[in-house]
């Protein structure tokens, strides 16, 4: 009865979501006022009941309840338990739940928490939320039924895909659906100022934290997926331009321009009609995203859906909610009055020139994920844009963004006329040309874009702590720490990227037992093979010996069978040091008895997720200063000492 009661509860979840879209809009005149009064309860109510929902489905997994079909299909008697939850959300159905329950109750804290909106735009926020909600419950229950009955059980199960079966899978797609649905809110605030023609800085105030949240789970899962994909498909990449990788990197560029655009509204009450275009199309590309994967028009190890009626049900969806939004902007925008003006050289003018260099690049990355789409359905003809296309067009972009992220927060609001830009810019310029000197002396052969990347990162590196010279350290609030700490790391992300594009080393070699191989000042030996079993797997595991400086490790790269379903895998073997990191893998053995071994040396190649980790930090460091700022005005007696 678990499989029953859970689809019983999202049905009435999927009711009480219908309910709140009622009661939401009809908060926007007086004849529903009576309903809208219970507005907060339909939306607390319907997150409890959809978590109950997907409660039960983890239920089912963890206990391998193979008479539903999801479970079978998905999962296996012998999988150990981490991936036996976490498979909960490892293919289609169950992913849709978890997003629809993140939904629900992120609406639910939107009732609970929400005080700053009032009552109209408040109303009509949740009620949107409501609308968004219902097309997914009946999208799961029309469409993907995550507790449909499978008769008879299935004796074993089929088991999950086994490159999903990594620590990985736990965290990476929770931490990207929280992004998608932070976007979602920041779309139903939009629709809610439209509607009642209130988009000041109470409202940027309101929408910022759940900005900042989406913005930062969004970094935290690309970086965790770029470096669960690193090690684990075995190809040696961090990002493959892969149209899914891009269908969450899409929903984070317009993220950080929404970000950066309604501080500014927040705090100068500038840039209304552009902080509400940008929170339609950041979750229009989250939409997009979500019809990419679970289409069936991609053929990825990240895309779940095979079914193209599914496709064309979230196609319809998109349609309805952002053909909806922009036929609404088009029409209540104007009612929508003027923010304060600006002068072009200023702190607002210097974020305006970043959210049109993020939207050029969130341009180019669309364009090439869909435009192979596009010719093959239109022209039947198979295109592939790859990394020479994305590498050529978006770095040079990226490149003048950083100019413009060294620059812009040292600029002051309003106008800046005093000239004292250049006096700030003097170090991190100087910076910039250490570093270009070094380069040319110790790395001549590097191509001009990694050292372009190198030169820019180093001067964005000292740009990034500039804010805090001269300031009261103590005294200094939080979100400009978390600004600092943010543009610091996309310094050492990008230090990353070039070093390991530039500089990147690779040998691949037929060997036998004693052969000796050289790659990146590393001498690394075959010294022999094992046969290893885990739990659900067979290997064959190699041991490689790496000898560099009277210093020696021993990597064991694994070729690694399943049996359920039956497939198999590299697993790399990756050795980190200071800088850089060398990575092996096993591949098979030729007919001459020599086992294929590849190996990689990357330079610094950390610095890509460790600046992936700062610019996060940097956000919640945000999220928490304004948090207790907001804590501070509900109580004012409370005397604070320290951080403002």
């Amino acid at each position: 009865m678990i499989a029953e009661a859970g689809l019983a509860a999202l049905w009435l979840a999927a009711a009480l979501a219908l309910l709140q879209t009622v009661a939401g809009f009809g908060g926007l005149g007086d004849r529903l006022a009576p309903l809208t009064q219970a507005l907060r309860g339909f939306a607390v109510a319907q997150g409890l009941l959809c978590l109950t929902a997907f409660a039960m489905l983890l239920w089912l997994f963890a206990r391998t309840d193979l008479s539903v079909l999801l479970v079978a299909m998905n999962s296996h008697i012998d999988k150990p338990m981490l991936y036996k939850v976490a498979g909960a959300w490892g293919n289609h159905e169950g992913s849709m739940l978890l997003w629809v329950t993140i939904l629900s109750l992120v609406g639910g804290a939107i009732a609970l928490l929400e005080r700053k909106l009032d009552a109209r735009s408040f109303a009509a926020t949740l009620g949107a939320q409501g609308v968004i909600a219902l097309g997914f419950y009946a999208f799961l229950l029309f469409s993907s039924n995550p507790f449909a009955r499978l008769d008879p059980a299935a004796p074993t199960g089929q088991g999950l895909n086994p490159l999903l079966q990594d620590p990985g899978l736990a965290f990476h797609p929770p931490t990207l659906y929280i992004g998608y649905v932070g976007l979602s809110v920041a779309f139903s605030f939009a629709v809610g100022a439209m509607l009642t023609g209130k988009a000041g800085p109470g409202f940027a105030r309101a929408m910022r934290p759940w900005v900042l949240m989406s913005w930062i789970f969004l970094t935290l899962g690309i970086t965790a997926g770029s470096y669960w994909a690193y090690y684990e498909l075995g190809w040696g990449g961090w990002w493959f331009w892969d149209p899914v990788e891009n269908a969450s990197l899409m929903p984070w560029l317009a993220a950080t321009a929404l970000l950066h655009s309604v501080s500014v509204l927040a705090a100068r009450d500038a840039l209304r009609a552009w902080t509400i275009m940008l929170a339609l199309t950041a979750f229009a590309m989250s939409m997009i995203g979500t019809f990419l994967v679970r289409s069936g028009i991609l053929t990825s190890v990240h895309a779940f859906a095979v079914d193209p009626e599914r496709g064309t049900f979230i196609l319809a969806l998109l349609a309805l909610y952002i053909g909806g939004a922009l036929i609404l902007f088009a029409t209540r925008i104007g009612h929508v009055r003027q923010g304060a003006p600006f002068h072009l050289f200023s702190r607002e003018g210097g974020l305006v020139a970043n959210n049109i260099l993020l939207s050029a690049i969130l341009a180019i990355v669309l364009i090439g994920t869909l435009y192979p789409l596009i010719a093959e359905g239109l022209l039947g003809e198979q295109l592939s844009v790859g990394p020479p296309y994305f590498d050529k067009t978006t770095v040079p972009v990226a490149l003048a963004l950083m100019i413009f992220l060294a620059a812009g927060p040292l600029l002051r609001w309003r106008r800046d006329g005093s000239g004292s830009l250049p006096r700030k810019l003097v170090l991190p310029a100087g910076a910039s040309v250490v570093a270009l000197v070094l380069l040319l002396i110790l790395a001549p052969g590097a191509g001009i874009l990694p050292l372009l990347g190198l030169v820019f990162a180093a001067g964005l590196a000292i740009a990034s702590v500039v804010p805090l010279w001269g300031r009261n350290l103590l005294r200094t609030p939080l979100p400009v720490y978390g600004m600092v700490l943010a543009h610091l790391g996309v310094a050492v992300a990008a230090a990353g990227m070039a070093s390991e594009s530039g500089f990147t080393q690779e040998r691949l070699a037929a060997v036998r037992y004693g052969d000796e191989l050289e790659v990146g000042g590393w001498t690394v030996q075959l010294l022999g093979l094992d046969p290893v079993a885990g739990p659900n797997w067979t290997a064959i595991e190699a041991r490689v010996l790496a000898e560099k400086r009277d210093a020696a490790w021993i990597l064991r790269p694994q070729s690694r069978s399943y049996s359920s379903p039956e497939m198999q895998t590299n697993e790399a073997a990756l050795l980190s040091r200071w800088n850089g990191q060398l990575y092996a893998t096993l591949g098979a053995q030729d007919d001459r008895g020599r086992w294929q071994l590849r190996l990689w040396w990357k330079p610094f190649v950390s610095l890509i997720w460790l600046g992936g980790v700062l610019i996060a930090l940097g956000g919640a460091l945000a999220l928490l200063g304004r948090m207790w700022r907001g804590f501070r005005a509900h109580f004012p007696k409370i005397q604070h000492e320290g951080f403002a």
